[in-house]
């Protein structure tokens, strides 16, 4: 099984990074992708694949809630590191209306602008859109080619998922919140169909039952994907080589 967003990378995980991996490895987790958020996350990041190179890919991007009316500095710092080492992914990149909607437009001008560094350098996005759909498909509206990616952290509708695939064959990431209570994202695993969903956990967020109220981790992807299995009616490993196999093909891992 393949954690395709996790920020295990961050300080929650300071006093027992190594046992994490450990245990995500003992759990079947065979590789871990990790996205950025800011200028603070980079070298952490980057300190965590490099202790891990086999077994973790990074991303690089600036995260829309840390978009803001001064953010151009901080997304120019981020575009002059993509040289750095092998990305796999731009992200994580997007639009957020759930907090503060007061810098919508820079949000979708820096996630326009990010979308350009991933077209001209032939890579995948990694988009977080919370409560931001329309504006995510307005900027797509701004490009004549779009690079593939996954709609991270999905828990939109069926419509959703028609209009998003009205621009592209993107991939959904399925976490912890498809095991909760009143999740609407089970209802809206047929639409998305096992060959387009990737797993991931969001670690140190969204754990999911039975560890809810935890820290989240990437050894509780298993639990996602029996979550998945039984709401497709398949098996979990059939959820895990379906979306280890799409895993490979986005990201273009070994």
């Amino acid at each position: 099984m393949i954690d395709t967003h996790s920020h295990i990378y961050l300080p929650e995980f300071d006093g027992d990074r190594d046992e994490v991996v450990a245990r995500a490895r003992a759990a079947g987790v065979n590789h871990i992708v990790l996205p950025n958020v800011d200028l603070t996350t980079v070298e952490p990041m980057y300190r965590l694949n490099d202790a891990y190179p086999d077994y973790t890919s990074v991303a690089m991007g600036l995260h829309p809630i840390e978009v803001d009316g001064d953010y151009r500095p901080a997304l120019e710092a981020i575009a002059s590191r993509l040289g750095e080492r092998r990305f796999v992914a731009i992200g994580e990149i997007g639009i957020d209306m759930y907090w503060d909607k007061t810098h919508r437009a820079e949000q979708m001008d820096a996630f326009a602008e990010q979308i350009s560094w991933a077209v001209e350098r032939d890579l995948p996005v990694i988009i977080h859109c919370r409560d931001g759909l329309d504006e995510v498909l307005q900027v797509f509206d701004r490009f004549t080619r779009l690079p593939q990616g996954v709609f991270h952290s999905f828990g939109g509708t069926v419509d959703d998922v028609r209009r998003i695939r009205s621009y592209g064959d993107f991939y959904f990431g399925v976490n912890g919140v498809v095991t909760f209570k009143r999740s609407q994202v089970p209802a809206v695993l047929p639409e998305i169909g096992l060959g387009r969903i990737l797993l991931e956990t969001d670690a140190p967020y969204l754990a999911p039952v039975p560890h809810r109220g935890r820290r989240n981790e990437s050894s509780y992807i298993p639990d996602i994907a029996a979550c998945i299995a039984t709401h497709l009616g398949v098996t979990a490993e059939e959820v895990s080589s379906a979306t280890d196999a799409s895993a490979r093909r986005l990201f273009r891992l070994k």
